[in-house]
């Protein structure tokens, strides 16, 4: 049977070929573009998403060689698991109870992946796109990522987000003083309009404005 938006087989098939995509990651030198296979797949396979949440707790238990290579993949995935999707309640509880293992030993690199996965649980409603290959790398290093915004009358700004930033959280309303943005109104003749910031994405196709809940990630990933 075909599911999804790309050519699939039947759920088992693919789970199947996750699991030798997990096993393949191990060896990888350049392991983002195999990451963001599995995560176009758990996205277009939604019944997945639990199977890919357990096989990496299973990888990240007691790993043949902790803090190698392929552990340390491992817990990559994850992290860009937990920025794109929620688990069910019984396997989100079960992951709880791995990383707060993990948490006990706060000096290890584990254990920084573990706080950070968790913090992001409690942030993450779900994703258009899955990560983009950039959003893949920065997470991997658990940063941020830099967008540049341009503004009217002013130059280009770059700000930091995170996976979960929408349009209305932007830093960039941070950037915009209450001074400047009075100006910027006043010279673009708003001055009557009960709208008074919006973000827009422009493309060679289409120029539209970025709804206030909107997440930058998957704007950003659209782009790519």
């Amino acid at each position: 049977t075909a599911l999804g938006p790309r050519s699939y087989t039947t759920l088992r098939d693919e789970a199947v070929k996750l699991f030798n995509s997990l096993q393949q990651l191990e060896l990888e030198r350049d392991p983002v573009p195999l990451m963001q296979g599995v995560l176009q797949t758990c996205l277009d396979l939604p019944p997945l998403v639990d199977e890919i949440y357990c096989q990496l707790v299973k990888q990240t238990t007691e790993p043949p060689a902790p803090g190698g290579q392929g552990d340390l993949h491992y817990w990559q995935l994850l992290t860009c698991m937990s920025c794109t999707f929620l688990p069910s309640p019984p396997v989100l509880r079960f992951l709880r109870f791995h990383l707060d293992r993990r948490s006990r030993f706060p000096t290890s690199e584990m254990a920084k992946y573990a706080c950070f996965i968790r913090e992001a649980l409690g942030k993450t409603k779900g994703r258009e796109c899955v990560p983009s290959l950039e959003e893949i790398l920065v997470l991997m290093r658990r940063q941020e990522m830099i967008c540049t915004v341009h503004c009217p009358g002013a130059p280009a700004c770059s700000v930091a987000i995170s996976s979960h930033t929408t349009a209305e959280e932007s830093p960039l309303v941070a950037f915009v003083s209450p001074q400047v943005a009075r100006e910027l109104v006043s010279r673009l003749g708003l001055s009557q309009s009960p709208n008074l910031f919006a973000l827009y994405e422009q493309s060679r196709r289409r120029e539209q404005p970025v709804g206030s809940a909107t997440l930058l990630a998957d704007v950003l990933t659209r782009f790519e």
